[in-house]
């Protein structure tokens, strides 16, 4: 399963370390910045489950940052800060932040917290889809979210089943990340379009997966996409790039 990397934005650096090397010994990959340009190239180079964010950044401020990344990214944003005014964390709510947490606070808490949204964005993240009209990249294949068109390297469009649509988007919602076989068919059920499924099991999903492995890998036998993870289910193996339609 992959490791949740999380990025730790605050200008106070004995800070930063200290919460780096916590979260790192509780089995998270972290990164830190200190201001809005170390958190846009962190983000362009690739994957960022959570970000960490203090309100006030020397000159900058993080509602304003948070703001801003919520016009490009669905990324989950906490903001950790010393305001803690009802107005205050008002503001961060109205610009998308997923939670507020006031210092002090105990480590603990902001554990417990940081899981309890990722688990939450991991359930839900399919629901993206439902108002998404992204393009979306992978391995020189091209999505379009809002047609729900997709064409190959070559750029010649591969017809896909609305059950093969469906289950490419809860992949592309969930890049490197090992889901269930439970997980997917929830998700699959929350963004479909209305026509009723003729079967659920975990059995079925395996053969829309194998369907879906021939129009979209290379050796589906041998797949490099949607790679089966033992004991778990599958993983959308490739990095997706989401660009603004």
């Amino acid at each position: 399963m992959s490791v949740p990397k999380i990025l730790v934005v605050d200008d106070d650096e004995e800070l930063c370390q200290m919460l780096a090397k916590f979260l790192a010994g509780h089995g998270f990959i972290v990164l830190t910045a200190a201001s809005g340009a170390e958190i846009k190239k962190h983000i362009e180079r690739g994957r960022i489950d959570l970000i960490l964010l203090d309100v006030m950044l020397g000159g900058e401020n993080g509602i304003d940052l948070c703001k801003s990344i919520r016009k490009e990214q669905d990324v989950p944003v906490i903001f950790v800060t010393a305001q803690s005014a009802d107005h205050q964390r008002m503001a961060g709510y109205e610009v998308g932040a997923d939670d507020y947490i006031a210092k002090p606070f105990t480590l603990e808490l902001l554990l417990a917290r940081i899981k309890a949204v990722l688990r939450r964005v991991h359930r839900s993240s399919s629901l993206n889809y439902r108002r998404n009209t992204a393009i979306y990249k992978f391995g020189g294949w091209v999505f379009h979210g809002k047609s729900d068109e997709i064409y190959n390297p070559s750029g010649v469009q591969v017809a896909l089943s609305q059950r093969e649509t469906r289950l490419l988007k809860v992949f592309l919602a969930n890049p490197h990340i090992a889901l269930t076989r439970d997980e997917i068919l929830t998700a699959m059920d929350v963004i479909k379009d209305g026509s009723p499924e003729t079967d659920s099991s975990g059995r079925a999903l395996d053969v829309l997966i194998g369907r879906l492995r021939s129009k979209i890998e290379s050796s589906p036998k041998s797949p490099d996409i949607i790679k089966t993870e033992r004991g778990v289910g599958y993983v959308f193996a490739l990095d997706v790039e989401q660009i603004k339609d």
